[in-house]
């Protein structure tokens, strides 16, 4: 059967395919009608659908359809605000038998997840101060069977397969080149706290073995990953009898990267590595959000709007198109 690729989709193409579910709400319409709203994904990308007009039967089936589930739908491709949007004409669950590679399904980063906690285990035994690097490794290896499959967002940046662990890995990247630049910052400092700082999104938020996040886990939904950490450092500090000044620092950069309350963080950084995790962590969002958009896009053309972008519409250009064949 041909393979019907989210990123290779245009309005009108009439499709049926497999695909993997990642949200889904049965919802009411301004008619008074049921109907379902799906997010649909797979290694390639994902789209909005659309079930208008359920009915009684098809309400107990799609009940029972979840997150993380394979859907197989027949559908045509539609254009709504400047969006894809599938409208589907009908919806089922997988069956024995039915044949699909679950590798084409799944959304995962570019990079071998074992080879990049090694590249992330590797820098944090390069860090020289003892206790920093006793705290790094101790949640290194703590977590590792989480990290290797771990999204680092339920919808959006690093929302994939080893999502999180591509994230830091970036980060630690860019962050250590920085440090070549200005000379002042403390390295160590640095690299602990990009290797911290999203540790607790491993608690924070539910995730299959794909990567597939369903939501917030209880703790996540009432405390979230930043409280979380400044927790978690508190406690892995004492167990390892690190200076009290150094586990407030490192609580510091957790607390504050974000930057600001209405996204969680109750104080801006007050030293230059703290300032500096919160921008690597903003160019690595958003550069990633940026590549994820355009990767869909054809050269010369517009993206989509990109919500985690204030909404913009992101331009592709042709002239180096050639160049990075």
């Amino acid at each position: 059967m041909e393979r019907y690729d989210i990123s290779t989709l245009r309005v009108g193409e009439e499709v049926i395919d497999f695909y993997m579910v990642r949200a889904i709400a049965i919802k009411t319409g301004a008619n008074g009608k049921l109907y379902c709203d799906l997010l649909l994904g797979d290694a390639t990308g994902d789209i909005n659908a659309k079930k208008w007009d359920v009915n009684s039967d098809e309400e107990v089936m799609l009940s029972m359809v979840k997150e993380g589930d394979i859907v197989k739908i027949q559908g045509k491709v539609k254009d709504f605000n400047n969006q894809l949007q599938l409208t589907v004409t009908q919806l089922r669950k997988t069956k024995e038998g039915d044949a699909f590679d679950i590798k084409t399904l799944v959304k995962a980063a570019p990079e071998d997840p074992l080879e990049m906690y090694e590249y992330i285990f590797s820098r944090a035994g390069s860090v020289k101060d003892g206790d920093l690097k006793k705290i790094c490794i101790s949640l290194m290896e703590d977590n590792k069977e989480k990290l290797l499959y771990y999204p680092a967002a339920q919808r959006n940046h690093h929302a994939e397969m080893a999502g999180l662990l591509y994230h830091i890995k970036r980060m630690l990247m860019a962050g250590e080149k920085l440090c070549e630049v200005y000379q002042s910052l403390n390295r160590d400092l640095v690299v602990t706290g990009v290797i911290i700082h999203d540790i607790e999104k491993l608690r924070e938020i539910e995730s299959n073995q794909y990567g597939v996040s369903p939501g917030y886990s209880f703790e996540g939904q009432l405390i979230g990953h930043i409280v979380q950490g400044v927790v978690a450092i508190e406690k892995l500090g004492e167990e390892l009898k690190v200076p009290r000044e150094k586990i407030v620092m490192l609580q510091h950069m957790v607390l504050s990267h974000h930057y600001e309350p209405e996204f969680g963080s109750p104080k801006k950084p007050m030293f230059p590595e703290a300032e500096l995790l919160h921008y690597l962590d903003m160019v690595d969002a958003k550069l990633f959000d940026m590549e994820d958009a355009l990767a869909a896009t054809d050269p010369g053309d517009f993206s989509g709007r990109v919500w985690t972008l204030e909404n913009r519409r992101l331009y592709k250009p042709v002239v180096w198109e050639d160049e990075n064949d």
